[in-house]
């Protein structure tokens, strides 16, 4: 039986797909980088496990996160997100979707797509941390906070230091699966 990292619930199937086919593998797909963005955000204050649950009807709610269409949401649109109980029905959290999309389309276009955009932040390489236990991961650092001031800055929302990093492991540009676990690089001819 392979060995994961001790966050993975071993009994939710979803749970253990997501950790080993999705988190920590580096994503370059605008539209995944993008959903993954909003989703993070989603996840303030809450469990990432209550937002992988309901993430097929965060893709049904909004439009599969296609930006174009998101940034003609009408106050009757956002009226039934609001009312939609698959999602979080948080007003401010619905509201940064279409915030963000506006702000992933001008840097799409700025950077030729929203990958080069969100990857410069890491030089274009994934960070592969050694991590024995998951003590030893922090919840934000330097690099985050850099990425969430400028996110900030940029016009995107519900990106805060903590976000940033839940994001970047979750996309693959930081790579935190503990050395025993193994989705670890060093275990790759494993997976």
């Amino acid at each position: 039986m392979n060995k994961r990292c001790k966050w993975v619930t071993e009994k939710e199937p979803l749970y253990m797909e997501y950790h080993d086919k999705e988190w920590g593998v580096p994503v370059y797909d605008d539209r995944l980088l993008f959903e993954m963005l909003c989703l993070e955000g989603a996840q303030a204050g809450l469990s990432w496990w209550t937002i992988l649950q309901k993430r097929e009807n965060y893709r049904e709610a909004f439009d599969q996160f296609e930006a174009e269409k998101i940034i003609h949401y009408t106050d009757e649109k956002l009226q039934s997100l609001r009312e939609n109980p698959g999602i979080v029905r948080n007003k401010l959290k619905i509201q940064s979707v279409v915030s963000n999309a506006h702000a992933y389309l001008q840097k799409q276009k700025e950077y030729g797509s929203f990958s080069n955009y969100i990857w410069s932040f890491v030089d274009g390489s994934p960070i592969i941390n050694e991590w024995e236990s998951m003590k030893e991961m922090p919840v934000s650092t330097e690099l985050s906070d850099k990425m969430s001031k400028q996110l900030k800055k940029d016009g995107f929302k519900f990106v805060g230091g903590t976000i940033c990093y839940s994001y970047m492991q979750a996309v693959g540009m930081i790579n935190d699966h503990t050395i025993d676990c193994f989705c670890h690089p060093s275990h790759v001819k494993t997976r």
